[in-house]
């Protein structure tokens, strides 16, 4: 018989940080975080109570029906949120200012059923789409605000060193969007805050690691985070300005994406933990 889901053993202690991983169905979380013998229908129930936030990376590739989400909601924890990847038919494309329907598609596939625990909206670019002051503006402007009077957040994961420019900063700063911060040697990586959030994702994991992430690494991610939310900037990330003046308080999600991904739930409990 499956043991029984406990609560979360540690939850941040700033309510503005959320700490997460990609999905929660994957076979090696099986022999290393799902408790023995839990049935994988039970499964986001466990991971939704050991973590803060969970990105879904199923809605990029396609649809889902709105008793899902509406499923995914009840089965999910007060204050818990989820971030969606958009539809890759939005981004993949050629010329990205065509894309209206292909947005209002996603954004009206039932999304609003996850009510308060919806959370970012990540639009995922191909590594080899150069940025394009023109048509990525034309796109940005076709993202809604809401959706069933749901208030949307978006983040743009921009995957090209052509967004290495202050013209692209202002572009997303003008609009209102943030820019996923990406920890990785595989992609461009700069934490200049661009939106009213901030939006990491982890990337270096290591399965020598009993955490995924050594002790020292996941100390200064949990600082980077309590700065983040206080509407700092911390000082030991890439950036393509000089840091801003302090803003106002904001939320953070920090997710364990890719790296070793059978340790990202290990360094997710361990960076809760600091941050606790």
């Amino acid at each position: 018989m499956a043991k029984a889901a406990v609560e979360p053993k540690t939850k941040p202690a700033n309510h503005h940080i959320r700490v997460g991983i990609g999905g929660w169905n994957f076979e090696p979380w099986r022999n290393n975080f799902y408790p023995e013998g839990l049935s994988q229908a039970k499964e986001l129930n466990y991971a939704s109570r050991q973590l803060t936030a969970i990105e879904i990376n199923s809605t990029f590739y396609g649809s889902q029906k709105p008793a899902t989400f509406a499923k995914w909601r009840d089965d999910t924890p007060d204050g818990f949120m989820f971030s969606l990847k958009a539809s890759r038919f939005a981004t993949n494309r050629r010329v990205l200012a065509e894309a209206g329907e292909s947005v209002e598609r996603f954004i009206g596939s039932g999304i609003a059923e996850l009510g308060p625990k919806l959370g970012p909206i990540v639009w995922q670019f191909a590594s080899t789409k150069v940025f394009d002051p023109v048509d990525f503006e034309a796109f940005v402007k076709l993202l809604p605000t809401k959706v069933d009077g749901i208030a949307l957040r978006h983040a743009l994961d921009v995957r090209h060193a052509s967004f290495l420019t202050p013209e692209y900063l202002a572009l997303a700063r003008k609009h209102g969007c943030a820019t996923v911060f990406t920890d990785s040697d595989d992609y461009p990586s700069f934490a200049d805050v661009t939106g009213p959030f901030v939006y990491c994702r982890l990337m270096r994991t290591k399965s020598t690691l009993k955490a995924g992430v050594a002790p020292k690494a996941l100390d200064q991610w949990a600082a980077a985070g309590r700065t983040w939310a206080e509407g700092k900037e911390p000082a030991d990330v890439p950036r393509i300005e000089p840091a801003p003046a302090a803003a106002k308080p904001r939320d953070v999600f920090m997710y364990f994406i890719s790296g070793a991904k059978e340790k990202a739930p290990a360094a997710a409990m361990a960076l809760l933990e600091r941050l606790a």
